[in-house]
């Protein structure tokens, strides 16, 4: 009998043993225990990262943002265009950039830039033959007619019309144009007779109705030339023939 219960005993102790194990087993996967600590983690830092997603434009290490500090140096400090950079250079300085080819077009030939010299002629008579000559450095232009003062004269004389030129009298550096003066009339027909000591020569622009540039003063002879009423002038010419004739 004795035996019969020492068996039951180590039975029943090895059954108690069984049981302890499982409920120690069931105990550490129910969720308890170091199993808990680890997933308390691990929902704390997936916790931390919703609430940095919810940040309103994060700026990110590899696309910073317009407000975000050192946007400008990873756009390389540049602007819109426009709005210039320190140190930068406007498009233009205001200066207006010379044309290369302006200093070989023609002018106006007037005061400054011709000689002119004024000769008395015996033929025709009561002539007197005007020489412009281009001093400066580029061609000129030669405009119509000479508009004449002599002395005091409040009006310069009328052109011969018939005397125009087929083109516009051009002037290279160094060379001369003509024009004469019909002084007076050969018969002594004219009135307001006289003799004057000094003369103007004043140049016309393009369109012929104002003078340009300054006058010119050639010198006369000391003893004058004698003028009238009938006094006149020709259109300039490229040829002293051609002045002469008229």
């Amino acid at each position: 009998m004795s035996g019969i219960r020492n068996s039951r005993t180590r039975l029943i102790g090895a059954a108690a043993t069984v049981v302890l194990a499982a409920l120690s087993l069931t105990a550490c996967n129910d969720g308890t225990g170091v199993h808990d600590e680890g997933a308390s983690t691990g929902a704390s830092a997936t916790a931390s990262s919703s609430a940095d997603a919810s940040k309103p434009n994060a700026p990110t290490a590899d696309a910073p943002t317009a407000d975000a500090p050192g946007a400008d140096a990873a756009s390389g400090g540049q602007q819109p265009a426009g709005t210039g950079t320190a140190g930068s250079k406007p498009a233009g300085n205001g200066v207006a950039a010379k044309d290369p080819a302006s200093a070989g077009r023609p002018g106006t030939c007037e005061g400054s830039n011709t000689k002119t010299v004024a000769a008395p002629l015996n033929r025709p008579v009561n002539h007197m033959l005007l020489t412009v000559t281009n001093t400066g450095s580029k061609p000129c232009f030669l405009y119509t007619y000479p508009a004449v003062r002599f002395g005091e004269a409040q009006a310069v004389p009328p052109v011969i019309e018939d005397s125009q030129p087929q083109a516009v009298v051009t002037l290279d550096p160094g060379q001369s144009g003509y024009a004469s003066v019909n002084l007076s009339a050969a018969d002594g027909s004219a009135s307001n007779g006289r003799t004057e000591n000094s003369l103007t020569v004043y140049f016309h622009g393009r369109s012929g109705n104002e003078s340009v540039g300054t006058g010119a003063h050639p010198s006369l002879p000391a003893k004058g030339v004698y003028v009238d009423d009938s006094l006149k002038v020709t259109y300039w010419q490229q040829s002293m023939d051609d002045a002469l004739s008229w």
